[in-house]
Order: structure tokens, then C-alpha cells, then sequence
């Protein structure tokens, strides 16, 4: 894959954390920036998809939903409708313990044929960590008309790749969507 731009999707009600999810802190450093530096040895070109002045310390280009109150699904909207490359690295800003190695993993066995490839486990399907294809830009905006907001509604519609990860994998992989979330992490990790 010669071209890749990585957005960082930084909107989102945040109703279970209860603060912007994003910038909550781990390990005494904001989880956006475990992803930006799990991002940097592959490549600098990252956009964050955000309304919000919160994220105005970082030196990324923010870009606002062009179409508001629609999830994540508007978020890719907003995302590809603004990339300048056919592929696109599209991450949740709520997954602190991503790593360069696991992110690799997909760009290298991304099928340039599948419009959409994302982690899977046995258990859970994870389609914010994953490569979008630009020319998925029709059947998103269809999508996002019907109101149709569901990720794995849209997974379903589209050429897809699933790679396959180990059960143990998913805790790398992991939303971080409460407080609660965050503190069984720290445990976790301890």
C-alpha cells in the first residue's frame, strides 16, 4: 500500500466516561496519545476527526463531522470525504494499548480488493481499528441517510477482510468506553 492516512476519530457523546474520551488519561498520558505514538513509526500523516478546541495542543489537522450526530459511521464519512489517498487507516480514540505492531499487521495483510479489513477474535469484531477504502464513500452516505448507523450493519454491505486475532489479542484492541472500563485495565496491567 503505497499511500495511508490515519484518522483518529476524537468526536463522540462520551456519555459512559463522562469526559472527552480521547483525552482521558492513562498511564498519566491522554489515550490519543498512546495512539499517535503507536502511529509515528508508520507514518506522520494523521487527522483527527473532531469539533472540539480540547485537541487544538496537538500539531494534527482537525477536521469536524460533516454531518453531526451520527457515530462513528459519520465520523468515516467525514474522514474519507477528506482524505487525499484511496486507503485509509480509521481508529476510535478510546483504544489506549493499540500497538505499531498489531497496526502493521493489518496495513501489511490489508487485500487491496476488500474495501473494509478489521481485527476479529472469536468473541468480538473490531471495525474502528481497521482500513477503509475511499470507495466506500456511496455506500457510507447511503448508510448514514437511512440512518442506518449500525458499524457492523455496514460491514455486512460492504467487501470486507477480517483478519483473525487470538482471544488473548482483544485486551490490545480494547475500547475503553467508562470509568469502570478504565480502572479493570489498570488492574489488569498491574
Amino acid at each position: 500500500m503505497e499511500k495511508l492516512t490515519v484518522f483518529i476519530l476524537c468526536g463522540g457523546k462520551s456519555t459512559r466516561m463522562q469526559a472527552e474520551k480521547g483525552l482521558v488519561l492513562f498511564q498519566k498520558k491522554p489515550f490519543v496519545e498512546h495512539i499517535i505514538q503507536a502511529i509515528l513509526p508508520i507514518t506522520e500523516k494523521i487527522k483527527l476527526i473532531t469539533g472540539t478546541k480540547e485537541y487544538d495542543y496537538l500539531p494534527y489537522e482537525k477536521i469536524p463531522d460533516i454531518i453531526s450526530d451520527k457515530g462513528p459511521l459519520g465520523g468515516i464519512y467525514t474522514a474519507l470525504t477528506h482524505s487525499e489517498t484511496e486507503f485509509n487507516l480509521i481508529l476510535s480514540c478510546d483504544i489506549p494499548l493499540i500497538s505499531t505492531e498489531l497496526l502493521s499487521e493489518l496495513i501489511l495483510k490489508h487485500n487491496e480488493e476488500a474495501g473494509v479489513t478489521v481485527f476479529a477474535s472469536e468473541s468480538k469484531v473490531h471495525p474502528l481499528i481497521g482500513i477503509y477504502s475511499k470507495k466506500l464513500l456511496p455506500i457510507i452516505k447511503e448508510a448514514i441517510e437511512a440512518d442506518e448507523l449500525k458499524m457492523m450493519d455496514l460491514l455486512a454491505k460492504m467487501p470486507h477482510q477480517i483478519i483473525n486475532i487470538e482471544e488473548n489479542e482483544n485486551i490490545h484492541l480494547s475500547n475503553i468506553n467508562s470509568m469502570d472500563e478504565l480502572n479493570d485495565l489498570n488492574i489488569n496491567l498491574s
